[in-house]
C-alpha cells in the first residue's frame, strides 16, 4: 500500500476545523445565531486546553456536548479554541473548547454534521519544516488514538437529527469500497434533501 508522505486526512480536517472557527467566529461577531441554525458540538474533555469546572469534568470525563442555540453568553473565539458561557442544570458555567478536541459539529437545522477522528502522525512522515516547528497540536500530549479494525464502514454519529419528513437522520451514511479498508463517503450525504 502506498505512503501518503502528504497527509492528506491531516490537512483536510485542519481545514474543516478552520471551517467550524469561521462558522463559530460569525456568530461571535453578530452575536447571534442566523434564522433556525444551532450547532451541537461534542468535544474531548480531556484534551489540553479543555477548561471546564470540575463538577462537570466529573459528569463528563471524556466527552461532552454542548448546544449553542438559545442560551449562550460571552462567547469569545479566539485562533485555537472558542469560549462560552452556558446554563448546566441552572448552574452557569464557562467552558474553553480548543478546535483540535472537537470530535463532532452539527447544524441540524440543515442537516450538516461533521465527525472528526483522532489522527496520529507516522514516523518520518512529517516534513522539515512541520519537525523544526513547535507542536502546536492539543492532540500531542494526549493519550495515544485507540486502534480499531480497518472497515469500510463510517460509524453512525451518536446525534441524531430529523429531516423535514420526520424520519431519523443520522449523519453520513457510507458507500461499499474497496476490502482494502478504503473509505469512501458521498458528498450528496451532507446536503438537504
Amino acid at each position: 500500500m502506498p505512503v501518503d508522505h502528504i497527509r492528506y486526512d491531516i490537512l483536510v480536517q485542519q481545514a474543516l476545523r478552520r471551517m467550524v472557527r469561521d462558522v463559530i467566529a460569525e456568530v461571535g461577531k453578530n452575536k447571534s445565531l442566523p434564522g433556525e441554525h444551532h450547532f451541537f458540538i461534542t468535544f474531548d474533555t480531556t484534551a489540553e486546553g479543555a477548561r471546564l469546572s470540575e463538577r462537570l469534568r466529573a459528569q463528563y470525563p471524556e466527552k461532552m456536548t454542548i448546544v449553542l442555540q438559545h442560551q449562550f453568553w460571552d462567547l469569545k473565539v479566539r485562533d485555537e479554541e472558542f469560549e462560552v458561557g452556558l446554563s448546566f442544570g441552572g448552574v452557569p458555567e464557562r467552558l474553553v473548547v480548543p478546535y483540535e478536541a472537537i470530535r463532532d459539529f452539527a447544524d441540524p437545522s440543515v442537516q450538516f454534521t461533521l465527525q472528526f477522528e483522532t489522527l496520529a502522525e507516522a514516523p518520518g512522515d512529517i516534513s522539515e519544516e512541520a519537525a523544526s516547528r513547535p507542536e502546536k497540536s492539543p492532540n500531542a500530549k494526549r493519550r495515544p488514538p485507540r486502534q480499531e479494525p480497518a472497515a469500510t464502514s463510517v460509524p453512525s454519529s451518536p446525534l441524531k437529527t430529523r429531516d423535514t419528513s420526520g424520519k431519523p437522520h443520522e449523519g453520513p451514511q457510507p458507500v461499499p469500497g474497496d476490502k482494502g479498508g478504503a473509505e469512501v463517503v458521498r458528498l450528496d450525504r451532507f446536503r438537504k434533501k
